[in-house]
C-alpha cells in the first residue's frame, strides 16, 4: 500500500534501468544529490551533530552509496514519506525531493545488477519448541510434547524459528537428556503411569447481564452465554479423569432442576441435573446455587483439549409467573412477604427494619432470572491409565521388526541405523553410529534387558547436535566456490521445516536418496503435496500465528468493567476464525489477496453474536459470506484487532503500526524516550481519543512517525478493543475518517480495505519478504531484495494463489543455495 509509504520503507521500487555500468553516475550526483544535501540536510546530520547517528558530511561523492548504504537507505525514506525535513523547516521543492530520490533507487538498482547474487549463510538451526514436539512426534509416533516444558524460544525478525536467536543454555541441556528418555521410553515401553493430580482449569469469565424476562430465541447449549466456563487443556496421558464443577448464583424459587452439560472439544459428553430445592437452603426466598458441585467422568484422548461446562437449556424450569418455555410444575411459591415490626423496637430501629425489608422485596422483585452459572472447573487423574507401547511407536523402532523379542544380532545396529537415519534428516555413515552401538553393547554388557540396552542408544541420539540442529555442511566441490546448492536431503529438510515444523518423511526422503527431489516438476507436486497433508497446519499455527499475531491471544487481558463480554470462549473463538481463515487460503489453493478483503469468514454462535451476524446457531464453525461493509479481510478480525489494543482502550498507533509491520513490512522506527502516555481518564468522557492523539502529534518530534501510522489506525477506529463494532465513544462520535501520505482519503474501514486491495504489490512484497524469513530461519539483506522483488512480480501469473507464493519461495536462489566457503 502507499506508494509513499511501505514502498518508501522497503527503499527500492521500480526505477528505470540503470544498465550494469561498473561506476555510479557521478555526475547526477554533483549535480542534484550533494547540493540538496548541503542546501537540507548538513544542519542536522554533519560530523559535530550526527542527528539520530547519521553523518552525511562524510558522504561527499557518488561513491558513498556503495560504502554507506545504510544511511543513504534512511535518507531514502525519509525524503520519501515527507519525515525529513522536520514540518518546523523549509520544505524543498518536491520536484527536487523526487530528483534526489530518483537517483537514489537508480543507484542501489545499478549496485545489485553488478553485484554477484548471493543466497545468504544460515547459522545452525536449532528445533524450537515447535519443531522438537513435531519432530519427535513424527519421528517415534508418540504425542507427548516434552518441549512445552523447554524455556521459551527467543525471537527474531518476528518468528521464533531465527537460526541466530536460537541459543543453548545449560537449563536447556538438562531438559534435552529429560525429554530424550521420555520420548524414547514412551516409544518402547508406553506413557509413563502417572499419579493422579488435581488442576484448577484457568477460565477467564464474563460478566452475566441480568435478564428478567425469557428471551424468544437464545443458545440453548449454554456455550455461548456468560453462564458458561471454558478452558483448553493439554491431556498428556490418556485415560479417564474426574471434571469437578463448581456453580454459582441463584434460580427463582420454585423452578424445576437445573442441568448442567460437560462439552469435550464441542461435542456434549454428558450431563446431570441438580436440584436446589431438595437440598437444604438456609435462604426462602431464592434456590441458592452457591457452594453446589457436580462431577463427570470423562475419557480423554491426549491432545489439545476444548472443556466447557454449561447451563443448559438455562431459561426453561422456571415458575410459570415468567412465562418461560417448559414451566416448572411445581406449585407455586411466590407469596407477597408482610413486614413485622420487631417487637419492644424503639421508632428508630422499627424504621431501620422496614427499610431493610422494603430493600429486600424490591431485590425479590428486580431479581434475574439467568443468574445461574458455572464458576469454574477442576480436572482431576489420570485414573486407571494403561501403560502399554502404540503399534506406532514400536514400529518407529524396531526397523528389524521383532516387536515382541526375538531380537537377533543384528538388530541393533539396525534399529539404531533406521532412527539416526531419520532423526539426522540424512544418511548416516558405519562409523558415525559406531558409538551409539557401543553404548548398547556397553549397556548389555552390565546385564541390561535389549530392549533397555537400544533405549539408552537412542537416548544419546537425542541429544546429538546432528539432532537438535539443522547442520548444513559445504559441499566438497563447492570448495571454492562462492555459492553452491544445498544438498538434496537438506532440500528436503528446508522443505519439511518450512511447511511442516518436522522432519521430512518417507516420500521425501526416498526422492532425496534418489537425487531427484530438485526436478522442477518433482518439487512441484511435492510441496503440492504437502500442502495438502494435514501437517501444513503447522504453517498455519507457526507462520501465521507470529505473522498475524493471533498466538498473542493467549495472554491478553481486556479490562473486565470495560469489556465485561470477554471471556475464554470469546478468546478460542477469535483465534479460531484465524486459523480457520487461514486454513480455508492454504487447503483451497486461495488468493493471498483474500488476506485483505475476503468476502468471507468463519464463525460459530458466540463470535456472530459479537459481530452482530444473524443466522449463526451453534458451537461449530462453518464459513459465512460477509454481505455488510463492516468485515472483511483479517483485518477486521476479532483476533487481530484485540491483539493491537491496550486493556482499557484502542490504540491507533498500535493498529497503525500492526498494518504497517505486517501488511506492508514498512514498521516504524521506535519511539523517543520519554513520551508523555495519554489521560487514560479523559478519553470519551472530556475529550475523544482522536483529539488526544492530534495533541499529541503536535510535537514535531512526535509528528513524523504518527502522520504514517495514525491515519491507518483512525481508519479502525469502528472496532472497540475487542472487535466489536460501535459508532460512539463514550459520548463522542467515532470518527474513521483519514488521509494517507499520497493524498489519498478514506472515511471507514471498507474504504481503507479498498486502498489496501489497490496497493496490492506492497502486500504482496510484505506477505513474501515475512514468508522468506520464516522459510530461511534469517532476516532478509539488502542482497535478498532482487529475489523478493522477482517473486512479487511473478504473483500474477499464478494470480496470486498461495501454493504459487509457496512455490516462488522454494525455488528462489536463497533457499535452495548457500554461500561457499570462499564467499566473504
Amino acid at each position: 500500500m502507499l506508494a509513499l509509504v511501505a514502498a518508501a520503507c522497503l527503499a527500492v521500487t521500480a526505477a528505470p534501468d540503470p544498465g550494469t555500468s561498473p561506476v555510479p553516475d557521478r555526475a547526477g550526483f554533483d549535480a542534484t544529490v550533494r547540493p540538496f544535501i548541503e542546501k537540507t540536510c548538513l544542519d542536522c546530520h554533519n560530523a559535530k551533530r550526527q542527528k539520530g547517528g547519521i553523518n552525511l558530511e562524510q558522504h561527499g561523492t557518488a561513491d558513498a552509496v556503495a560504502n554507506h548504504p545504510d544511511d543513504f537507505e534512511h535518507v531514502l525514506v525519509k525524503l520519501k514519506t515527507g519525515e525529513m525535513p522536520p514540518e518546523d523547516e523549509e520544505r524543498p521543492d518536491q520536484q527536487e525531493v523526487e530528483r534526489v530520490t530518483g537517483w537514489i533507487e537508480r543507484e542501489f538498482a545499478r549496485l545489485e545488477r553488478v553485484t554477484p547474487p548471493d543466497p545468504g549463510r544460515v547459522t545452525a538451526r536449532r528445533l524450537n519448541r515447535t519443531e522438537y514436539n513435531n519432530t519427535v512426534r513424527d519421528l517415534f509416533g508418540v504425542d507427548v510434547r516434552p518441549a512445552d516444558d523447554f524455556p521459551q524460544d527467543d525471537t527474531g525478525y518476528g518468528f521464533d524459528n531465527i537460526a541466530d536467536v536460537l541459543s543453548l543454555s545449560p537449563v536447556l541441556v538438562e531438559k534435552y537428556m529429560a525429554a530424550a528418555e521420555k520420548v524414547v521410553r514412551t516409544a518402547m515401553f508406553g506413557p509413563e503411569v502417572e499419579a493422579p493430580t488435581l488442576l484448577r482449569l484457568k477460565a477467564t469469565t464474563a460478566v452475566v447481564p441480568p435478564v428478567r424476562t425469557p428471551p424468544s430465541h437464545y443458545d440453548v447449549s449454554g456455550l455461548s452465554l456468560p453462564n458458561a466456563v471454558h478452558a483448553s487443556q493439554r491431556v498428556t496421558v490418556p485415560g479417564q479423569y474426574l471434571l469437578r464443577v463448581f456453580l454459582n448464583g441463584r434460580r427463582p424459587l420454585g423452578s424445576a432442576p437445573i442441568r448442567i452439560g460437560l462439552y469435550v472439544d464441542g461435542t456434549l459428553v454428558g450431563e446431570q441435573p441438580l436440584d436446589v430445592a431438595a437440598q437444604a437452603s438456609f435462604d426462602e426466598d431464592v434456590q441458592e446455587l452457591d457452594g453446589k458441585t457436580l462431577e463427570f467422568k470423562v475419557t480423554l484422548p491426549a491432545g489439545e483439549r476444548w472443556l466447557a461446562a454449561t447451563v443448559l437449556d438455562l431459561y426453561d424450569g422456571l415458575p410459570a409467573r415468567y412465562g418461560g418455555p417448559r414451566a416448572s410444575d411445581r406449585p407455586e411459591q411466590h407469596t407477597v412477604p408482610t413486614f413485622r415490626e420487631p417487637r419492644d423496637a424503639t421508632p428508630e430501629r422499627i424504621a431501620q427494619a422496614r427499610t431493610a425489608f422494603e430493600q429486600r422485596v424490591r431485590e425479590r422483585a428486580e431479581a434475574p432470572i439467568n443468574n445461574a452459572r458455572v464458576g469454574r472447573m477442576e480436572l482431576a487423574g489420570p485414573f486407571n491409565a494403561q501403560r502399554q507401547a502404540s503399534p506406532e511407536g514400536l514400529a518407529a523402532v524396531y526397523a528389524c521388526e521383532h516387536l515382541h523379542g526375538g531380537h537377533q544380532s543384528w538388530c541393533g545396529l539396525r534399529n539404531i541405523s533406521h532412527v539416526a537415519q531419520r532423526a539426522f534428516r540424512r544418511p548416516v555413515s558405519r562409523e558415525e553410529l559406531a558409538p551409539y552401538v557401543a553404548l548398547l553393547r556397553k549397556a548389555r554388557a552390565g546385564g541390561e534387558s535389549f530392549e533397555e540396552s537400544l533405549a539408552v542408544a537412542l537416548q544419546a541420539l537425542l541429544v546429538s547436535p546432528d539432532f537438535l540442529f539443522r547442520i548444513e555442511r559445504q559441499q566438497a566441490t563447492a570448495a571454492t566456490a562462492s555459492t553452491h546448492a544445498i544438498s538434496q536431503h537438506e532440500l528436503a529438510a528446508r522443505l519439511s521445516y518450512f511447511l511442516w515444523s518436522s522432519l521430512p518423511d518417507e516420500p521425501l526422503r526416498r526422492l532425496a536418496d534418489r537425487r531427484t527431489l530438485r526436478q522442477p516438476g518433482v518439487l512441484e507436486a511435492q510441496v503440492r503435496r504437502m500442502l495438502e497433508d494435514p501437517r501444513s497446519r503447522a504453517l498455519v499455527e507457526e507462520f501465521g500465528g507470529q505473522w498475524l499475531q493471533f498466538r498473542a491471544l493467549e495472554s491478553v487481558a481486556p479490562d473486565k468493567e470495560r469489556y465485561p463480554t470477554f471471556d475464554n470462549y470469546l478468546r478460542l473463538s477469535m483465534r479460531n476464525e484465524t486459523m480457520l481463515f487461514f486454513e480455508h487460503i492454504v487447503a483451497q489453493d486461495r488468493s493471498i489477496l483474500e488476506f485483505l478483503d475476503a468476502r468471507y469468514t468463519f464463525l460459530n454462535e458466540r463470535l456472530a453474536q459479537h459481530y452482530g451476524v444473524d443466522g449463526v446457531s451453534g458451537p461449530q464453525f462453518r464459513r459465512v459470506d460477509l454481505t455488510g461493509p463492516q468485515r472483511g479481510g483479517v483485518l477486521t478480525q476479532a483476533s487481530v484487532l484485540t491483539v493491537s489494543s491496550y486493556a482499557t482502550r484502542t490504540s491507533p498507533v498500535l493498529r497503525g503500526k500492526w498494518i504497517l509491520d505486517n501488511l506492508l513490512d514498512a514498521p516504524p522506527p521506535d519511539p523517543p524516550a520519554g513520551v508523555p502516555a495519554l489521560d487514560e481518564t479523559a478519553v470519551g468522557t472530556t475529550v475523544s481519543l482522536r483529539q488526544q492523539m492530534e495533541a499529541h502529534r503536535a510535537n514535531p518530534t512526535c509528528a513524523s512517525c504518527h502522520r504514517r501510522m495514525d491515519p491507518l489506525g483512525f481508519g479502525l477506529e469502528n472496532y472497540d478493543a475487542i472487535g466489536a463494532w460501535r459508532t460512539m465513544e463514550g459520548k463522542f462520535a467515532i470518527n474513521s475518517t483519514g488521509a494517507l501520505p499520497d493524498g489519498r482519503q478514506f472515511h471507514d474501514p471498507s474504504e481503507l480495505r479498498t486502498i489496501l486491495v489497490q496497493d496490492r504489490q506492497d502486500f504482496a512484497r510484505a506477505l513474501t519478504s515475512k514468508m522468506m524469513i520464516y522459510a530461511l530461519g534469517r532476516g532478509l539483506e539488502r542482497y535478498d531484495r532482487p529475489t523478493v522483488r522477482g517473486i512479487v512480480s511473478r504473483l500474477p501469473s499464478h494470480d496470486h494463489r498461495f501454493s504459487g507464493l509457496v512455490l516462488e519461495i522454494v525455488n528462489s536462489l536463497p533457499f535452495q543455495m548457500r554461500r561457499g566457503a570462499s564467499a566473504p
